[in-house]
């Protein structure tokens, strides 16, 4: 497979230019490059494809990688990115001060951009919010048959059983994934969307997803996504106790950047107020920066308190999440 739309060849080394490898794929990413070249004069170069791919790129072209950013979604990637060696210590003043400290590697080796939260969504007109409560509860039998999930290669929920693993040890967090694959409605499927999708259409009553997706739905051009996202209840686990599951989409400077200054000043404009805003409102994300507000759909949906687990843990027992996931047949 041919990565990006750009060879090596064409990417220059000159100092008014970044070279992003991006794993994200929305417009307002475009858009906020555009303004990135336009309020500084730097041109940003972009190869978009796989998170894996990118970094197997990476570790071929080794120190004569053109790629400056290595942006993708999840910390498990960008932990991944990092223990092999492609991301390089950045110390920045405006990012430290501006990213709180658990979206971010201690060390400067990757950032958080954007924030989402893996949450429950439910049929409104089949389940009542007072029947939620936390993730846990999720294995009661009495959702037998009812839940909807993505598949277990899915970073996003090796993510999320990381996170049990890290706050309440192995046993525990295989004892709740083999619950959950009792009650699933059906083997494992599709992306976020389409468990909502499976959702409405009587498949089973509840789903976890990621908070944006429902954004998504919601503004869709197509009027059957826009449907089924109004059909979708939003509940946020876990609130009286560890708080619910975040992630984030991040970004780090890689090992090879030739243009380093370059790859700095983008993060930290990613990070102000302006295009942290854009990502909320364009994209349905969370803002990393505490100063910036959610975007008015996300703030109907109300306040949560997030789980404290630092983010890093996700990486680290991400190996372990998929272990089990192949123990209890999560497919």
């Amino acid at each position: 497979m041919v990565l990006g739309t750009l060879l090596v060849s064409s990417i220059a080394y000159a100092t008014s230019e970044v070279n992003v490898y991006s794993h994200r794929h929305y417009d307002a990413d475009k858009q906020l490059f555009k303004m990135f070249t336009k309020q500084t004069g730097i041109k940003v170069n972009v190869v978009n494809a796989k998170a894996n791919e990118l970094m197997k790129r990476l570790e071929k072209e080794g120190k004569n990688s053109p790629a400056d950013v290595f942006i993708t979604a999840d910390v498990g990637r960008l932990y991944l990115a990092q223990q092999k060696g492609l991301l390089q210590k950045v110390d920045s003043k405006f990012l430290n001060e501006t990213i709180p400290e658990k979206l971010r590697e201690k060390d400067g080796h990757w950032f958080g951009l954007t924030k989402r939260a893996r949450v429950i969504v439910y049929n409104k007109d089949r389940v009542k919010p007072s029947e939620l409560s936390t993730y846990e509860e999720l294995t009661n039998s009495k959702w037998q048959n009812k839940i909807l999930v993505r598949k277990s290669s899915n970073i996003y929920n090796q993510s999320l059983l990381a996170s049990f693993i890290a706050s309440k040890g192995k046993q525990e967090a295989k004892t709740w994934a083999e619950c959950i694959v009792n009650n699933m409605a059906r083997t494992p499927a599709g992306s976020d969307r389409d468990q909502m999708k499976a959702v409405v259409a009587g498949v089973g009553d509840v789903a976890i997803v990621n908070t944006y997706y429902v954004g998504k739905l919601l503004n869709s051009k197509k009027r059957n996504e826009v449907i089924v996202g109004k059909k979708m209840g939003v509940f946020f686990p876990n609130q009286d106790g560890r708080g619910t599951h975040i992630n984030i989409s991040g970004a780090g400077v890689t090992m090879s950047s030739k243009n380093r200054d370059n790859a700095i000043k983008l993060l930290e404009f990613l990070v102000s107020p302006k295009a942290q805003s854009i990502f909320a409102k364009a994209n349905y994300e969370y803002p990393v920066n505490p100063n910036v507000e959610p975007s008015d759909l996300l703030k109907s949906w109300g306040s949560f308190k997030e789980d404290a687990t630092p983010l890093y843990k996700f990486g680290v027992y991400n190996t372990q999440a998929v272990k089990m996931f192949n123990e209890v047949n999560w497919r």
